[in-house]
């Protein structure tokens, strides 16, 4: 079962879906499942130095008290579901193309641990995940080289498959993530409770599919 995840770096609601898509596979007892991660901008017209958080988020909510109400919601969110969130940390929202060079060019097997340290070091941390040095350290930390590492995205690296999954998306019509495409069949927009990825699972293996 091949699970593609379509998600951006920036996106609370991908970190709360790819830990509810998780918890569901550790209850499933069907066929084992290869989970692909998909490149997604929100916006991909962030200049590289980002923007001030607050000033971009006001320009979504309108007021301060519909973004403390929106980051509220957020928080306690990702609390029911084990995570945490300290938006009062975060100052910068970064242009992700190089945090999806780094999730590209992680090892198969550690993927996905990079992706929860991007997440855990911009909504736990504040760092900006739009910095080398950041992504370089976020790298280290999973055992590969830092300094190779802010070489290649330099370079470019992974760029062409990054924009095969924005083409790709646009092709599906995603209009927002997180997006999950279960073995080619069925897909779910949103960060879904558990139970919905399970019966999705199920879905998806019926024996009339055989």
């Amino acid at each position: 079962m091949i699970i593609d995840i379509f998600q951006d770096t920036i996106c609370p609601w991908c970190r709360i879906g790819k830990k509810h898509l998780f918890d569901a596979l550790q209850q499933w007892n069907g066929k084992p499942a290869s989970i692909r991660y998909r490149s997604y901008m929100l916006d991909p017209n962030t200049p590289e130095a980002g923007h001030p958080f607050r000033e971009a988020m006001l320009a979504l909510t309108g007021t301060p008290q519909a973004l403390d109400r929106m980051l509220e919601h957020v928080t306690a969110a990702g609390a029911a579901s084990g995570l945490t969130f300290h938006f009062d940390r975060v100052d910068k929202k970064p242009n992700t193309l190089a945090s999806h060079q780094l999730i590209k060019l992680a090892p198969d097997e550690k993927t996905g641990a990079v992706v929860d340290a991007i997440y855990q070091a911009y909504f736990e941390a504040g760092l900006d995940i739009g910095d080398l040095d950041v992504l370089a350290k976020i790298a280290e930390q999973q055992g590969m080289d830092g300094n190779e590492l802010k070489a290649l995205i330099q370079s470019g690296a992974k760029q062409a498959e990054i924009e095969q999954d924005l083409q790709y998306a646009r092709q599906l019509q995603i209009s927002g993530v997180p997006f999950f495409v279960i073995d080619n069949q069925l897909a779910l927009s949103g960060a879904h409770p558990v139970e919905t990825f399970l019966k999705a699972f199920e879905k998806v293996n019926s024996p009339e599919k055989e």
